[in-house]
């Protein structure tokens, strides 16, 4: 014998108030999450288009000198993935927020060693999700263009700075944080690691004292 269907309870006035004060909450939040995204992301773009006249402009003025952190160092390109974005001397959370950032204590381009670039990656690598062995980056200073070779990618812990140790030949070290689609502080870090192709220019010489950062990882 077939039971009857059974109803389903209904809310109460205040019930159903709170649902659909939840439900606007709700709405609201994802609204607000989407229109700040989208303002960091225009913010991003606008810094960018700035910092790459004053960079141009100043490419053909300024002599070889230490760099400030802070300062415009070169430009990024990964052609195949349509990456271009300026890279900043330093890794800070407001220079992040703009621009890729060259950790300090690290090579840099022209120099042997491990030169390690930083970046988000809801802004300028996300694209990085794509990436592939063989792909070609290009790393242009005020000195020259330096093309480098992906070797291989991994996923490491936050806590593993052997990606940050420095080489004897000429490397590019790529990190941003891992998975990509992931909702707040991701628990990992995805690392692109490349050589250069030409090694033959003179290496860049400047005032600086090497040493890792153990925090930067973190």
């Amino acid at each position: 014998m077939n039971r009857p269907p059974e109803k389903m309870p209904r809310l109460s006035p205040i019930g159903r108030r709170g649902l659909r004060a939840a439900y606007y909450l709700l709405l609201a939040s994802g609204l607000f999450a989407l229109s700040y995204s989208g303002y960091v992301v225009a913010e991003s773009r606008a810094y960018q288009q700035i910092e790459a006249k004053k960079y141009q402009q100043a490419s053909a003025l300024l002599e070889p000198h230490a760099l400030a952190e802070g300062e415009a160092m070169g430009e990024i390109d990964v052609p195949r993935l349509g990456i271009h974005a300026i890279v900043l001397h330093g890794d800070s959370p407001a220079q992040l927020r703009h621009a890729v950032g060259h950790i300090v204590k690290t090579a840099l381009p022209g120099e042997p060693g491990n030169v390690v670039l930083a970046g988000h990656r809801d802004t300028f690598f996300r694209p990085l999700r794509d990436i592939r062995v063989g792909d070609e980056i290009r790393f242009t200073t005020r000195a020259r263009q330096f093309e480098y070779r992906v070797q291989s990618i991994e996923i490491v812990e936050p806590t593993e700075i052997r990606v940050l140790q420095t080489s004897t030949s000429h490397d590019l070290t790529l990190l941003t944080c891992f998975p990509f689609r992931y909702l707040g502080a991701a628990p990992k870090r995805f690392v692109v690691h490349a050589q250069e192709i030409s090694e033959s220019a003179s290496p860049v010489t400047v005032q600086r004292t090497v040493e890792i950062d153990r925090s930067v990882l973190k």
